[in-house]
């Protein structure tokens, strides 16, 4: 019997919370791009956040655990917070790809592929999987030139995907929890009771 490979979109991040917009962007590229699964794969060791305090890897993994607990589509892989040393998405995606054949986007916004360059061996990233490019609607976002200069063949590994655009981020959660200002519709009420729970972000 033949089957068609799985389409499987890779969502990675500190997920310190993770919120609505985080499931929004993956819902946008499975959409975009017939995706079967998306796979959330939270940091271990966010070596571009070293200046910052970030919550036990536990805690973020309970939490994305809930937000994704109603999406049939959605799943967990926490690889990174099982690797020792830094959390390099290069590796990561080389892992999966090697277990688990079949179509691999990894998905980000405009922002982290202006940064790409100064990834950790970004070619490697792309040598092994496609990349879902979450953008605005408008398609406003410009990307510099000189990101498709630095990675030859940058252009023809990006497939695009149309999102609304949610001004919601974790650090902006963060401050609202600790300040004891509401997160209605903007994280999943499960997601908030974990943070209660633990007493995150006090």
């Amino acid at each position: 019997m033949n089957w068609d490979p799985v389409r499987t979109g890779v969502l990675g991040g500190t997920f310190d919370p993770p919120h609505l917009a985080h499931l929004v962007l993956a819902a946008a590229a499975r959409r975009a791009l017939g995706l079967d699964r998306v796979l959330f794969v939270p940091a271990g060791v966010p070596w571009r956040k070293a200046g910052r305090e970030v919550s036990p890897a536990a805690a973020r993994v309970r939490m994305l655990q809930a937000a994704i607990a109603p999406l049939p589509w959605a799943a967990l892989r926490t690889i990174e917070v099982e690797r020792d040393g830094p959390s390099y998405s290069a590796e990561t995606m080389e892992t999966l790809t090697a277990g688990e054949p079949g179509d691999w986007w990894f998905i980000l916004g405009s922002d982290a592929l202006a940064d790409l360059p100064h990834w950790h061996e970004p070619a490697r990233l792309l040598a092994a999987t496609k990349l879902a490019l979450v953008r605005r609607p408008d398609g406003t976002e410009r990307i510099p030139p000189e990101v498709f200069a630095a990675l030859p063949g940058l252009e023809a590994r990006i497939d695009p995907v149309a999102a609304p655009a949610l001004e919601i981020s974790s650090t902006d959660l963060r401050a609202r929890i600790r300040d004891g200002r509401p997160t209605q519709h903007l994280l999943p009420a499960p997601v908030r009771e974990v943070i209660d729970e633990l007493g995150l972000y006090r």
